[in-house]
């Protein structure tokens, strides 16, 4: 189902439209996905594979977020304090009881919709860890975010090639999470709001099930269609659980 809000920011309004699937896939028995699509706020976090807490980190991540929904305007400190105060609430997931080495995290990619320092509407990205946001605009798909991922940081290096990457055994291995340290920093970037925006916020479940053409040409049949975001969101999960 297709959800809609127009926002009232900067003297604009802005009309939004979204639709958010998640689905456990075929490996974990647990999803520890967690997402919030609530204006101003739209974002993925996916808890730790394989550590304990995964599913209640990324669930305190969103919880943390969800304080920045409503109708009161979001500015980029905010964003910041939220990724703080997440990164403190899920370190205190962990207890004096749990087995040593005990680690809760999660990634973090989102969207929201910001005030600048002038009054004027911003798109904000964010991301921590491998969850990504893409940019989709008139037909070409363009990745925002920059992993925190050990194979990223071999291709920044010019050690390994994108398509290394994707096969590499430690692709999993990511270099920064919310919550696993004491201090986390998200990257991020401030874009205009433009017409006919299209934002693809996504957890490694569908990166490592499909490549960026593969993304692409989904997102370009469902606008063929005329299915919109709803059609979309429904045919991305579809093809990457048929990887």
């Amino acid at each position: 189902m297709t959800e809609a809000r127009t926002i009232a920011l900067g003297g604009r309004r802005i009309h939004v439209s979204w639709a958010a699937r998640t689905d456990v896939g075929s490996v974990r028995a647990v999803n520890e996905d967690g997402l919030l699509a609530d204006p101003p706020v739209w974002l993925v976090a996916d808890g730790m594979g394989g550590h304990a807490f995964g599913d209640r980190a990324s669930a305190t991540l969103v919880e943390t977020f969800g304080g920045l929904s409503g109708d009161a305007p979001v500015t980029r400190d905010l964003i910041v304090e939220a990724v703080d105060a997440s990164n403190d609430a899920i370190g205190d997931l962990i207890t004096g009881d749990d087995p040593p080495g005990t680690v809760a995290g999660t990634t973090l990619a989102g969207v929201a919709l910001v005030r600048s320092d002038a009054g004027d509407p911003l798109w904000m990205v964010f991301n921590v860890g491998d969850s990504r946001v893409y940019a989709w605009t008139d037909g070409r798909l363009e990745q925002v975010t920059i992993d925190h991922s050990a194979v990223q940081e071999l291709v920044d290096q010019g050690r390994m090639t994108r398509a290394e990457a994707e096969r590499s055994p430690v692709r999993n291995l990511i270099t920064r999470a919310v919550g696993s340290h004491d201090e986390v920093a998200a990257d991020e970037w401030l874009l205009p709001v433009v017409d006919h925006q299209v934002f693809l916020i996504c957890s490694d479940g569908l990166t490592k099930e499909l490549d960026d053409p593969a993304i692409s040409g989904v997102l370009q049949l469902a606008r063929a269609d005329g299915g919109g975001v709803d059609r979309a969101a429904d045919a991305l999960v579809a093809q990457a659980l048929a990887s």
